[in-house]
C-alpha cells in the first residue's frame, strides 16, 4: 500500500478532530492541509499554538510510521517550534514536513507551516524514537 493510501486509510482519531487532511505522503516527505477552525483557535481569531504543534507532531509521526520496520510504532521524543506568525480563523494552513535523518533508532523531521498566501506560520523540528516490539 502507498504512502497516501495508508495515511487516509488508517483511523487516526486526533488527525481527524482537528480536521487534517492528506495530500501526499512519500517516505520523506508527508503534506497535509488543516482548516483553521474558530475551536482550534485563541484570541485575537488565530490557531492556536498547540494546534499548530499537534498539527506538526501528527505529520512527523505519520512521516515515520511510513519508514518503520515491520512490528515497530514510533513515539514523539522532542520537539521544538518556532512561532513565526498568525494563521486566522477562517483560512488553511498546509503542512509540509520533510526527513532531515531517518535512522534506524530515531527519526527527525522538519514541518513547514504556511498560510493559504504562503506566509510561514512555524517551523517545527521533532525527533521519533523507533520502538521494536
Amino acid at each position: 500500500m502507498e504512502g497516501l493510501e495508508l495515511l487516509q486509510s488508517v483511523k487516526l482519531p486526533f488527525a481527524e478532530l482537528i480536521g487534517m487532511t492528506w495530500l501526499e505522503a512519500e517516505p520523506e516527505r508527508v503534506v497535509a492541509e488543516m482548516a483553521v477552525r474558530d475551536d482550534l483557535c485563541t484570541i485575537p481569531a488565530v490557531l492556536h499554538g498547540g494546534a499548530i504543534m499537534a498539527f506538526a507532531d501528527t505529520m512527523g509521526a505519520a512521516a515515520t510510521v511510513l519508514n518503520l520496520p515491520k512490528g515497530a510504532h514510533t513515539t514523539t521524543i522532542e520537539s521544538k517550534t518556532n512561532f513565526i506568525g498568525p494563521a486566522p480563523a477562517g483560512t488553511k494552513v498546509r503542512g509540509e514536513c520533510a526527513a532531515v535523518h531517518r535512522g534506524r533508532r530515531t527519526m527527525v523531521w522538519q514541518t513547514r507551516v504556511t498560510r493559504d498566501d504562503g506566509r510561514t506560520v512555524a517551523v517545527v523540528t521533532q525527533t521519533q524514537l523507533v520502538l521494536a516490539d
